[in-house]
């Protein structure tokens, strides 16, 4: 208790982020030095790297997220499993940025999401946190999610409170999109104060495609959207794909891969098939209902107009859907993270270093105005060694 009353006062850290999101592609690790909190949060970043998961690890996640396929003995083997695996990115990371292990003050993992489930108030993040801090010797926080819920929030999105943090701006109404497995939005006018933001998943992002690229060719993703510039968007199907009532319902919500996964994506598969759309039409289909999904956000639920939108995660390196979302959004200024000097890759796992920062520090770092809980709450729980 002593080691973190002295970590929560001290000004410079250095603080190892980890996430792995819904496309299960492997765990993204990054090293940051952060300092100060709240918003004198100043992040620099030393190293990143995406570790890919081995192909049997991998299976053993998406079995978990079917019913069918998945038990709680499963679920309590891949727990300790992944708990080991992300241990290893942080200690990979570490040695990446030639600092000792043991002059690493913090990590933040948010793990590897099983099942979320906001209409019941529940969600599951496995990935031990017991077993990262064991095996690093570092003090790690996790299951970032679950206060939100308890208050009644839907437990996420999260990462806009550090966007807040980073990117607010004096002059300018500013949205970032991530476009993951899924796509997230946050809306920061200008000016702007905590219960200010407007944050709330878009949709879709990179799970449909790449689901339905896997299903047609055999390959895991449409790479730099070669495939979807080829093809023709069938109009009929996008404009049914979106009547979903997800896509319309207005925030806070949140989705993923409960929503959005195999079924979603089998009936579409079906449809489009039905009226015998080829396989490059139905995934230049697929991504431009992603990109539909971010201008609908932004007409419908936006009351700011915004000046710039800065595009990150791995949809950013999708040529053909940011040229989509720059046609439907012709008054916006749409760059990409890199453009702005930062690291779609890293985005995320440098937002659960900053939420790790904030719950050593007692700083509530959820936006019930994002989430709808009830009251802020210092988010994560603490595994000391």
């Amino acid at each position: 208790m002593k080691k973190l009353f002295a970590l929560s006062n001290k000004n410079e850290k250095y603080v190892i982020g980890l996430m792995s999101g819904t496309s299960v592609d492997g765990i993204d690790s990054v090293l940051v030095k952060i300092t100060g909190n709240y918003t004198n949060t100043k992040v620099e970043e030393l190293a990143f790297e995406n570790y890919p998961f081995d192909k049997n690890l991998r299976a053993q996640i998406f079995r978990l997220f079917e019913p069918e396929t998945s038990s709680s003995k499963d679920i309590c083997h891949v727990n300790f499993l992944l708990g080991e695996a992300f241990a290893l990115a942080a200690i990979n990371i570490a040695a990446k940025a030639k600092i000792n292990l043991q002059d690493i003050d913090l990590i933040g993992s948010h793990g590897q999401t099983i099942y979320h489930f906001p209409e019941t108030l529940s969600t599951l993040q496995i990935g031990e946190a017991s077993v990262i801090a064991h095996k690093t010797g570092v003090i790690t926080v996790s299951d970032f999610r679950v206060a939100d819920m308890a208050a009644g929030g839907q437990g996420a999105p999260l990462v806009p409170y550090t966007e807040f943090l980073l990117y607010a701006d004096n002059t300018e109404n500013i949205a970032l999109q991530n476009i993951g497995g899924v796509g997230n939005i946050t809306i920061i006018p200008k000016s702007a104060r905590p219960e200010d933001i407007i944050a709330f998943d878009t949709g879709p992002g990179n799970m449909i495609i790449d689901y339905l690229v896997q299903k047609t060719t055999g390959m895991t993703y449409d790479k730099n959207g070669t495939i979807a510039k080829s093809g023709t968007i069938n109009q009929q199907l996008l404009t049914k794909l979106m009547n979903d009532a997800y896509i319309l319902q207005k925030p806070p919500k949140t989705t993923g891969r409960e929503y959005f996964g195999k079924d979603f994506c089998e009936k579409l598969y079906a449809s489009a098939t039905a009226i015998n759309i080829s396989a490059p039409d139905i995934i230049a289909t697929a991504t431009a209902f992603t990109a539909e999904t971010i201008k609908y956000a932004i007409q419908n639920f936006s009351p700011y107009k915004i000046n710039k939108l800065i595009v990150g995660g791995g949809g950013a390196y999708n040529a053909q859907l940011l040229e989509l979302i720059k046609q439907g959004l012709p008054n916006i200024i749409v760059t990409t993270q890199e453009e702005s000097g930062n690291s779609s890759d890293a985005k995320e796992a440098i937002a659960f270093a900053i939420l790790a920062n904030e719950t050593v520090c007692a700083n509530p770092s959820n936006l019930p105005s994002v989430t709808g809980a009830s009251c802020p709450k210092i988010l994560g729980k603490i595994n000391l060694v």
